[in-house]
């Protein structure tokens, strides 16, 4: 293969792999490493439909005056993930800014943006933000050509109603898995072919490593649903006035007010349990718990509401790990950052599983061997017991 086949072919990937970036972020309702502008408030830094890299929260730092960052807004752009400059960094919270706005979102209505609202930041090179020119153009043009083929497939099959991102991303997979089907169907059942090439490969041999894998992609994807899912930001409104209630966010000023969090564990293993705030004016209690299998614990917010009277945000983040280390030890690795203590609770499974798996089998490769019908069902659970017995 010649190097212009291999660069053509190494851009095609590219642009694959930022294309579908872009998408599921879209659909997730998060950016994942890139994102875009939607609309023109952030001109002439950013024009409309411009991409940039987006930074996880959680790798990129203290945020500071001057920073472009993409947040949940509660208010302005109708509740959506706004990308806006920090203009002010205040005890409540952010104060933030489209370039080309003549006024702040919280002169719009927006309350202080906290910390667990905060769901990325952009990346910029000597104060200006690194952009793609054009990139969020190209790609909402193709979720809404995705968008249109999904509901019109939606009509067809009976769907009432336009589909949510949600549900779009559960019936492209639906489609995929359909045509996969047709597509080993048509591979068993059409026409034979002739074999042009030689096959080295054993019948009925199962690699043990394959076996493995199999094994470690289903735990490590289900202990990591488990601990993420779950994990996430909850908001609370501080309403602070002359007028208080017996709801403890509705308080005076200078007020605090405590309610109880539940935190339910409905999996088969204990989890580790890290509740933070993620505001000021906010405080947890225990901020760690082991919470057993199938069982629920307790954890006390307790909400300050500010002197000055008006609605706040308060937000607290919580954050689980499956308790296959100590909790000491997970406690430890969440300090120096929540992703290492996800990686070291797989680490745990991963070794475990290889282990199980190894021992059960051994080295080996695994024949699988079909009797011939002749052979009664009692007899070949019989002879699957006495080897499970040797």
């Amino acid at each position: 293969m010649r190097t212009i086949e291999y660069v053509t072919r190494g851009a095609g990937i590219a642009l694959a792999v930022v294309v579908a970036l872009l998408l599921l972020g879209q659909l997730l309702g998060q950016p994942i490493l890139l994102g875009y502008v939607a609309s023109g408030s952030m001109e002439p830094e950013m024009d409309t439909g411009d991409g940039f890299v987006a930074i996880p929260d959680a790798l990129s730092g203290d945020i500071s005056e001057g920073d472009v960052i993409v947040f949940e807004a509660r208010e302005v752009n109708e509740g959506e993930l706004t990308t806006h400059r920090v203009v002010a960094v205040t005890d409540d919270g952010y104060v933030t800014k489209g370039d080309a706005n003549p006024f702040t979102d919280q002169d719009a209505g927006e309350p202080p943006v906290t910390d667990g609202q905060v769901v990325a930041t952009a990346l910029d090179v000597r104060g200006s933000v690194v952009t793609i020119s054009h990139l969020g153009t190209f790609v909402m043009g193709i979720g809404a050509t995705v968008e249109s083929i999904v509901d019109g497939l939606a009509s067809v099959a009976g769907v009432p109603g336009e589909l949510d991102g949600e549900g779009a991303g559960a019936m492209l997979v639906a489609i995929g898995v359909a045509l996969f089907g047709f597509g080993i169907l048509f591979d068993r059942a059409g026409p034979a072919r002739r074999e042009t090439t030689r096959s080295y490969s054993r019948e009925n041999v199962i690699a043990i490593w394959v076996v493995i894998g199999l094994v470690l992609l289903v735990l490590v994807t289900l202990a990591t649903a488990a601990m993420v899912i779950p994990s996430g930001t909850t908001a609370y409104d501080v309403v602070s006035t002359d007028s208080p209630t017996d709801d403890p966010q509705v308080l005076a000023p200078g007020e605090t007010g405590t309610l109880t969090r539940t935190v339910d564990n409905a999996g088969y293993v204990p989890v580790v349990v890290r509740t933070e705030a993620a505001s000021g004016g906010v405080t947890v209690e225990p901020s760690s718990q082991t919470v057993g299998w199938r069982s629920q614990g307790e954890t006390l917010v307790a909400l300050s509401a500010p002197e000055s009277e008006g609605q706040y945000l308060r937000t607290v983040s919580e954050y689980r790990y499956l308790a296959v280390l100590p909790p000491s030890l997970l406690g430890s690795l969440h300090d120096v950052h929540p992703y290492l203590a996800v990686a070291a609770v797989n680490g745990v499974i991963v070794g475990a599983s290889v282990g199980f798996v190894l021992a059960l089998f051994g080295w080996a490769d695994l024949r699988v061997r079909r009797p011939g019908s002749h052979v009664p069902s009692v007899v070949r659970i019989k002879r699957k017991a006495r080897n499970w017995l040797r």
